[in-house]
């Protein structure tokens, strides 16, 4: 694809990022068999070849409307284009540019504005968030649907293991997990302990940056980056061994900070080395699973239906670890035929594109429930919740099974 970028953007990092990316697309439009959002509109423009038209058109200098936010803010960001993409083209970081270009140049209706501006200071605020949250848990009955729909009922805790282990990795405890599904970060505690792991927490670190990042509020969500950097610094600094992720949309994030921060001079370097030390904690068992099957034992569960969210399979490109652990350890996994496609939660996608997200997860458990679990697991707090307020089948954590099998 040919560009000519206008003066506004050439030769500025986002121009030089769009460019070669934009460079790369061969407008095949294999993207649009695995997007989401064209499965349902059917429009070009709600699909990822459109939207790197739009984006083309933008940076080249044409008006920003209205109509090009619109589809851009439909995106899931799933990132499923990029993982059927033969040319490589990185999408994800191609349409953040050209959302960052939109809020610059389209004033959004005072309602979105109030919302999103709502969105990015209250729920990556955990001293804002938990006490709310675990007051909605209290009256969750009384709560009417939609907002009920948003809040998990609460989890009797687990107790956090306490033996400490020459071993050590650093956790990201998350900014909404900790009050919403507060016993996945127990779980995984529990479960390193059980393989001789200590997990380290830093108090001082908090939203992975996600949240404002995807709302357009890219500066504050460098601060969440820089943020946890420094909170995480002693930690790393004192040799541990991995920085370990339990929510698939926070590890996409933090894997990216290295780019997010690239020029950044007093924290490109630093930034770089949290990237490498952050994984998954489905990247992490797997280096335990002789262990790991020795600790654990059979339980009730025997019959899973697995949904992969977008963030793991498409985001860190992990596929096929956890359906291997819980394989091993006795499980039988089953996948859902359109397992790469969104389950329409996306971070606080739920919320500012509802229709079209519950559209989304009603054919996601449409499509999990024929497999006949006994339990529906996946690897993401905002897709656990956001399954589970269209089911009575339970959704957990797969760290939470793994955690319930270990041996007394």
């Amino acid at each position: 694809m040919q560009t000519n970028l206008a003066d506004f953007i050439r030769n500025t990092p986002d121009g030089d990022e769009a460019d070669a990316i934009l460079r790369n697309c061969v407008h095949c439009g294999f993207c649009t068999a695995t997007c989401p959002t064209y499965q349902i509109l059917g429009d070009e423009l709600d699909g990822p070849r459109g939207r790197i038209y739009l984006i083309k058109q933008m940076v080249e200098g044409a008006a920003v409307t209205r109509s090009t936010q619109l589809h851009l803010d439909r995106c899931l960001t799933c990132r499923s284009c990029e993982t059927t993409c033969p040319s490589g083209v990185q999408y994800g970081r191609l349409v953040e540019i050209g959302r960052k270009i939109t809020e610059e140049q389209v004033t959004r209706p005072l309602g979105q504005r109030m919302l999103r501006r709502l969105l990015a200071s209250f729920v990556p605020n955990s001293a804002l968030f938990t006490p709310i949250m675990r007051t909605g848990q209290h009256i969750r009955p009384l709560l009417p649907k939609k907002l009920r729909d948003k809040v998990p009922a609460r989890q009797r805790p687990l107790e956090w293991p306490t033996a400490k282990h020459p071993r050590k990795m650093l956790m990201l405890t998350g900014c909404v997990q900790p009050s919403m599904m507060p016993n996945v970060n127990v779980a995984t505690a529990r479960v390193l302990n059980a393989l001789g792991v200590e997990t380290l927490v830093a108090p001082e670190a908090g939203c992975c940056g996600a949240i404002r990042l995807h709302l357009g509020y890219n500066d504050e969500a460098l601060d969440d980056l820089r943020a946890n950097i420094d909170a995480w610094w002693p930690y790393i600094e004192q040799g541990v061994e991995a920085i370990v992720m339990n929510a698939s949309g926070c590890g996409a994030t933090v894997k990216e900070y290295a780019h997010l921060l690239r020029n950044d001079p007093a924290y490109a370097e630093k930034a770089r080395r949290v990237t490498e030390l952050t994984r998954d904690v489905a990247e992490i068992l797997p280096e335990f699973e002789e262990a790991l099957v020795a600790v654990t034992r059979r339980r009730a569960i025997h019959t899973v239906a697995f949904h992969p969210p977008c963030t793991l399979q498409h985001g860190q490109q992990v596929r096929g670890k956890v359906e291997h652990l819980l394989a091993t350890l006795g499980v039988e996994v089953r996948l859902p035929a359109d397992n790469h496609l969104c389950c329409g939660s996306a971070g606080t996608y739920s919320l500012t594109q509802p229709k079209l997200s519950y559209a989304l997860r009603d054919q996601k458990l449409e499509r999990l429930q024929a497999q006949e679990p006994q339990v529906i697991v996946s690897a993401n707090v905002g897709c656990i919740a956001h399954l589970q307020s269209g089911t009575s089948t339970p959704v957990a954590h797969w760290i939470e099974l793994v955690e319930h099998m270990l041996s007394a």
